[in-house]
Formats: structure tokens, C-alpha cells, sequence
């Protein structure tokens, strides 16, 4: 495929959105002249056939509704790629984005679109998906959660690049559509622990021996503690060390290491101290690693919690399972209701520190299996056994593997939460078409504003 076009200029009117957050526009690759284009791929102005050829063109930095001059970046043989380098005729939808990054940095992709048009889209992309690919309609469309917009991240891979040219280490996240790290001071969505501080942990570790064998720090903030997780690709100076204790005591943040794979992170300074988040409306606190998965959003998982329970409507009498359950985020709420929880995961070590947790939280009826539930093995007691509520918050692969037992416990009611709405409209569809559920309801959670990730909840019913 020739890449003659790229760099060209031309306008476009925007009239769609991606799932990925790009403007949807057409455009004709052999109209050259019209724009000043001088020739089209193939060499030519025009098509042998005189006709014009509409192709789809994907835009970054563009809203629907809006006239753009735009930059082809990417031509291909059935669609272009393009970024936007001016607006003609704005959006109503758009705004000033609040960083300064916004455009270089891939850390978020909607800054300049409204926070309530953000939710709309996010809305539209589980509903298209829902209806195109599972074949199902929600009987009702579920008020959208929402959460703060800024410093809301609570978790994040922050990269770490040492630039001689520039004499500096850069921290942050990478360029959009590029392997590289942008050039950052500080991120807006970030918890202000950290993201206020990229700067400073650029220097941190500018003046550290091993400046050139750090590739990445892990982010992981809790309700009254922050740990960052230095991964070092060589054993750390004495020097390195005390500098990195110095920084932690001035700060307040926990310091970890990791000289290899995950289970090598071990606490630096302060010797002793915990990571934890509560869920006030439950009496429940859950301790955690700082490798350990939680919930990018904090506040807004505790209302994930609540309306997930709600949802649910668990009575004193009923056993509920509760499927990828990690630490307890669920499990340990809905033992405060139930008869009896049961969670399973597929993580052992997370297993047990959901039982730990549990029995901290003085809570006793509830019991944890190890299981793998993409490759369900029918003969585990766990699934032997009936439930009157099924809860599930799979990973992005989703939960197809399961949906067939889960449809044969027949429960009276599941309750599915997903962070990618394409598996979880495909899991709808097993169990809606195949399986005699209806899909009662179903909403977005927008626990990463300013990108185009969409969190949903779904509910079901058999018919």
C-alpha cells in the first residue's frame, strides 16, 4: 500500500463517533485538486470509472458535528486515518481541555468533548454493542453513574525513560499513537499524591545511579496511603536506596521495589504500614497489595458497590455467588445481606487475602473458592451447589465460558458488571437467546471520564 497521501490536507464533515473516540467522516481520495491534493494513491486524480468513491476516514481530535481541516496520517486500502489541526465549525459538545498535555499524552482521549456528551457516547458505544453484536435490547436504560472528573485515578503504570539529550528522566504516560513517552508535568486525572509530582519523580530519579535501568513505576493510592512501586532492572545502589527513603520520608509515600516479576515487590520505607480502601455504607474495609487489582475510581466504586447491591435487591434468606471476585470488592457487601456469599476467583493469592479480609471485618458467612472460570470444571462443589443471586465482574475477556452454568443454576436474578461492552453484549446474547433470560436493564458507570472506556452494568431475569 503506497503512502503517497499521507500528510495530506483536506476538510471533511464529522458524522459519527467511534467506539475509540475518533470522528467518523467520508471522503473522496481521488478529489485531489478540490482540496490541492496533487494526486490520489494510485497516481491518478480520478478513478477510471469517473465516479466518486466515498471512503471512511477515522479522526482524531474530532466531534461529531463538526467541520474539520484535517491531516491524513495513516491511508489505507478501505478507510484513512487523520488528526485534526483545525476546527471550522465547532462542536456545541466542545470544550477547553483542562491539561496542558491533551493531544500529545494517550492517556485520555475526550478532554475537549462535555462530561454529560461523554456519558451520552458512552451510553450510545453499550447500546450499539448490545444491539449489534449480543441481539438484545435493554427493557430499560439505567441512570448513568458518575464520579469526580479529575484526580479521580487511583491506580496507573506510569513509565519511566531517562533522555540524555534532554538531561532528564521523563515520567508519565505514553504519546498518543506513538511507543514514546510524552514529555509531562503533571496529569490531571491522576490522584494529586502523584499527579501532581511527575516532575519531581522525573528529578527523584535523574539524580539516582540507576536513572537508566528503571523502565516503570506502579501506581497504587489508597484511602490514607500512596505507594508507587519502582521497578529496577539491576540491584539498586546503597546511595539509590537512601535516596529513594529520603523522598518517601518528606512525602508521606510508600515506597515499594520490584527487581523482577510481581511477586518480587517488597516494601522499602516505611518498614511497616497498610493499604486499604473503605466502603462506609457496608462497614467493610479491604486491605490490598499494591500489585494487588482494585478499582481505578475509588468513590465511584463505592457507588458501583451500592447500586450493584440495590440492583441485586439480596434478601437475609439467600446465597449469592459471586464470580471473579478478586479481593471481596463485592463478596464482603453482600455478606452483610445475605445468608451466605460465595466467592470464587481465579488468583489464589487474592483468594485468600479476601478470606483474611473477611475475617477481619468480623464477617462469617461467606466462603472462597480457587477456580478457573474460563475453563469451568462442573465437578468444584461450588458448583454443584444452588444460588438464589449470581453477581460477576469479569476481566475484559468477559464470561462466556461460564454464562451456560450460570443459565443452569437458574438463578432469579444476575447481576453482570463489565469494563468492555463488547463481551458483555456477546455474554448477553448467550444468555437472552440461548438461555431464556431477559435483559432487564443495563447503564454505564463512567469510572474513567476523559477516555472513551465504558464500564456497564447489566441485569437479568429469566422469562
Amino acid at each position: 500500500m503506497s503512502n503517497k497521501r499521507k500528510g495530506l490536507i483536506f476538510e471533511v464533515d464529522i458524522t459519527g463517533f467511534t467506539h475509540e473516540a475518533r470522528g467518523v467522516a467520508h471522503h473522496d481520495p481521488f478529489a485531489g485538486s478540490k482540496w490541492g491534493i496533487a494526486e490520489g494513491e494510485s497516481g491518478r486524480t480520478q478513478p477510471k470509472d469517473g465516479l466518486r468513491h466515498e471512503k471512511a476516514v477515522f479522526v482524531d481530535g474530532a466531534l461529531p458535528a463538526e467541520r474539520v481541516k484535517v491531516r491524513l496520517t495513516k491511508p489505507h486500502r478501505r478507510f484513512d486515518e487523520a488528526e485534526v489541526i483545525e476546527v471550522i465549525t465547532p462542536s456545541p459538545d466542545r470544550v477547553e481541555a483542562k491539561c496542558a498535555h491533551f493531544g500529545v499524552c494517550g492517556g485520555c482521549s475526550l478532554q475537549h468533548m462535555r462530561d454529560s456528551a461523554q456519558i451520552d457516547a458512552k451510553q450510545g458505544v453499550l447500546l450499539d454493542n448490545l444491539r449489534q453484536l449480543g441481539k438484545v435490547e435493554a427493557e430499560s436504560l439505567l441512570p448513568a453513574l458518575r464520579g469526580p472528573l479529575w484526580a479521580y485515578r487511583r491506580r496507573g503504570r506510569l513509565g519511566v525513560k531517562w533522555v540524555p539529550k534532554k538531561n532528564r528522566v521523563l515520567v508519565g504516560f505514553r504519546e498518543r499513537g506513538t511507543p514514546y513517552l510524552a514529555d509531562l508535568r503533571r496529569c490531571e486525572v491522576l490522584e494529586a499524591s502523584v499527579g501532581e509530582r511527575l516532575e519531581e519523580l522525573g528529578a527523584l530519579i535523574g539524580g539516582m545511579d540507576a536513572r537508566s535501568t528503571i523502565p516503570q513505576i506502579e501506581v497504587a493510592v489508597g484511602d490514607e496511603a500512596t505507594a508507587l512501586v519502582f521497578r529496577h532492572m539491576e540491584a539498586l545502589s546503597e546511595a539509590d536506596c537512601e535516596r529513594l527513603v529520603d523522598y518517601a520520608m518528606q512525602t508521606g509515600l510508600h515506597i515499594f521495589l520490584q527487581p523482577q516479576g510481581p511477586d518480587t515487590v517488597h516494601r522499602l520505607w516505611p518498614e511497616q504500614g497498610e493499604l486499604f480502601y473503605a466502603l462506609p455504607a457496608h462497614d467493610v474495609r479491604i486491605d490490598f497489595l499494591p500489585v494487588d487489582f482494585t478499582q481505578v475510581n475509588g468513590l465511584l466504586n463505592r457507588d458501583m458497590v451500592d447500586l450493584a447491591l440495590n440492583l441485586l435487591d439480596i434478601q437475609p434468606n439467600e446465597r449469592v455467588l459471586d464470580l471473579f471476585a478478586g479481593l471481596g470488592n463485592f463478596t464482603l457487601p453482600m455478606a452483610r445481606r445475605a445468608a451466605e456469599v460465595v466467592g470464587v476467583e481465579g488468583d489464589a493469592p487474592m483468594v485468600r487475602r479476601g478470606q483474611e479480609s473477611a475475617e477481619r471485618n468480623g464477617i462469617t458467612n461467606t466462603r472462597h473458592f480457587v477456580g478457573n472460570l474460563f475453563e469451568p470444571d462442573p465437578k468444584q462443589a461450588w458448583m454443584q451447589e444452588k444460588y438464589d443471586k449470581i453477581l460477576l465482574d469479569p476481566p475484559r475477556a468477559g464470561a462466556m465460558e461460564i454464562m451456560p452454568f450460570l443459565a443452569k443454576m437458574k438463578p432469579k436474578r444476575i447481576v453482570y458488571v463489565s469494563c468492555n461492552p463488547a463481551t458483555l453484549a456477546r455474554d448477553a446474547g448467550i444468555l437472552v437467546n440461548e438461555h431464556r433470560y431477559r435483559l432487564v436493564a443495563a447503564g454505564v458507570m463512567d469510572m474513567f471520564p476523559h477516555t472513551a472506556h465504558v464500564e456497564s452494568i447489566a441485569v437479568f431475569e429469566p422469562k
